[in-house]
């Protein structure tokens, strides 16, 4: 398929049954994905479920958007990073995967399958590799930065390949990608954080990190 009909192609219907042919693999691999000896998990997705619905929801309040691309939004992040975090990660990649997918079926922007891959699915879902990190002391803080981190990657990456045609006199393609998806990524990275500083915020993910059984 040429690359320019890609996005006729996942705004078309056929498109967006294979794209929700694929979250609903997705969703079934969590289902699946319990502990050792342990059939389903319909907890471990029904939550993930909910996250990716909140991260749908809070993607689509926009506080802020860039005029090349990217958005501050409110608090869309979170909600992928805190299931990486309270499922842990291989759960929380999936769920992300199906956010990513579904975001991609509202609203496509896609010029070249790796851009796609970079900019929806793989983007979002790199919110949960936190999940590597939070059972390491301050588990909820480190895991969110850590997963943003893997998500400004994707967003860089993206953006110095793809768009780097777009930067101004003064950048080139590398330090125009760097400057302008850190202001982004890093303005609502902060504001989450602040908001996870909150202590009745921060103990209620950890007591559902404990009650998930992911530990």
């Amino acid at each position: 398929m040429p690359f320019d009909s890609l996005q006729g192609f996942f705004e078309s219907t056929l498109g967006q049954v294979v794209t929700i042919a694929v979250i609903i693999v997705l969703f079934i691999l969590i289902l699946l994905s319990g502990k050792k000896g342990k059939k389903t998990d319909v907890k471990g997705m029904v939550l993930s479920a909910i996250f990716v619905a909140l991260y749908l929801v809070l993607n689509q309040i926009t506080l802020f958007r860039m005029p090349q691309g990217g958005s501050i939004t409110a608090l869309s992040m979170l909600a992928i990073s805190l299931c990486g975090f309270t499922l842990g990660t291989r759960r929380g990649v999936m769920a992300g995967l199906c956010a990513g997918l579904l975001s991609m079926i509202f609203n496509p922007y896609i010029i070249h399958p790796l851009q796609m891959l970079l900019d929806y699915p793989l983007a979002v879902g790199a919110l949960a590799f936190g999940g590597f990190l939070r059972n390491q002391k301050g588990g909820l803080l480190t895991s969110y930065i850590f997963g943003v981190a893997c998500r400004y990657i994707c967003a860089f990456v993206s953006g110095t390949v793809f768009f780097g045609a777009y930067a101004p006199e003064g950048f080139n393609a590398v330090t125009w990608s760097l400057w302008y998806n850190l202001i982004y990524i890093g303005i609502e990275a902060a504001i989450s954080i602040a908001v996870l500083c909150i202590p009745p915020v921060k103990n209620a993910f950890y007591r559902i990190k404990r009650s998930s059984g992911s530990l």
